[in-house]
């Protein structure tokens, strides 16, 4: 007669020379941390109105100062009718005709400028013949004003299109490439070190080390190129220009329609706003191989 015996600690039924039962232990179920989600909404609410805080301080106070009298409105106007005038402008179309126009200047300008000296400021911070040979000539270029060259630039391409997107171009390659060159520059030693004892080639170290290291320090200048791009266009389309945001404040302020030439400001500095923002979002997607300085 065959002996059953049990497993200990089990219960179960186990015939003589046949293999254990596995068990496994069930991780411990944490409780589910329902308090998280409002916390995290609490905390978001916080940070966005301390962050947007001092804008709203500001634009009551444009709204208070005209009407209390302590500014003359005639130059100031409450920041009311400045939204009305913007809303006036949207309404009719003038205001996306003018901003279509300048944008499009803009990033045609800013999309050459940064083509043309992200793979210069690379070939100028990796190669020390080439930083010799540029050097002096760099030097000279980039203490030159943009908007001191705006009249060389009308002269020489005329007031049409050509010489707006090219003062664009001549000033927002300058951040770009700057920051280039001190990106390559100042890699860390330690890492250039490490990847040479790999052998690696100088194409791969190229590859590998000096590009993802000089991502950060490469779109420190690209937004900074990026807010150029749209101040030296509206200075650039009060001279000659028919149509963009830069034209649509200086008819303003001549015909003296001093509201709409605030909301031609506003809608600038809406869109210098949006473009960092979008810059930043492209900068982290860039650079998500980063750990935090926190852990």
């Amino acid at each position: 007669m065959s002996t059953v015996t049990t497993e200990a600690g089990t219960g179960l039924a186990v015939r003589p020379g046949a293999a254990s039962p596995k068990t496994t232990a069930r991780p411990p179920v944490r409780p589910r941390r329902s308090w998280w989600a409002p916390r995290r909404l609490a905390y978001g609410l916080v940070r966005t109105g301390t962050r947007s805080a001092a804008v709203v301080a500001l634009l009551l106070l444009w709204e208070a100062a005209p009407r209390l009298g302590l500014v003359d409105r005639t130059f100031l106007p409450p920041f009311s009718e400045v939204a009305q005038a913007w809303w006036r402008l949207a309404a009719d179309g003038q205001l996306a005709d003018n901003a279509r126009a300048s944008l499009t200047r803009s990033l045609s300008g800013f999309g050459i400028a940064v083509a043309f000296a992200v793979p210069l400021g690379l070939l100028i911070g990796w190669y020390r013949p080439v930083a010799d040979l540029l050097g002096p000539l760099l030097e000279v270029f980039r203490n030159t004003a943009a908007l001191a060259l705006l009249p060389v630039f009308v002269l020489l391409l005329g007031i049409g299109e050509t010489s707006k997107i090219s003062i664009v171009v001549y000033a927002c390659t300058w951040p770009v490439l700057l920051s280039t060159i001190s990106a390559v520059r100042s890699v860390d030693p330690t890492l250039l070190r490490l990847a040479r004892s790999l052998d690696l080639p100088a194409t791969r170290l190229f590859q590998k080390v000096i590009l993802p290291a000089s991502v950060p320090a490469v779109f420190t200048g690209v937004r900074l190129a990026g807010a150029v791009s749209i101040l030296v266009l509206v200075a650039a389309e009060m001279i000659g220009a028919k149509a963009g945001l830069g034209y649509l404040i200086n008819a303003s302020q001549y015909n003296f329609a001093i509201p709409q030439m605030y909301a031609g400001i506003i809608t600038i500095s809406a869109i210098g706003v949006v473009f960092n923002q979008l810059l930043v979002a492209l900068e982290r997607r860039l650079s998500s191989w980063r750990v935090p300085a926190n852990g």
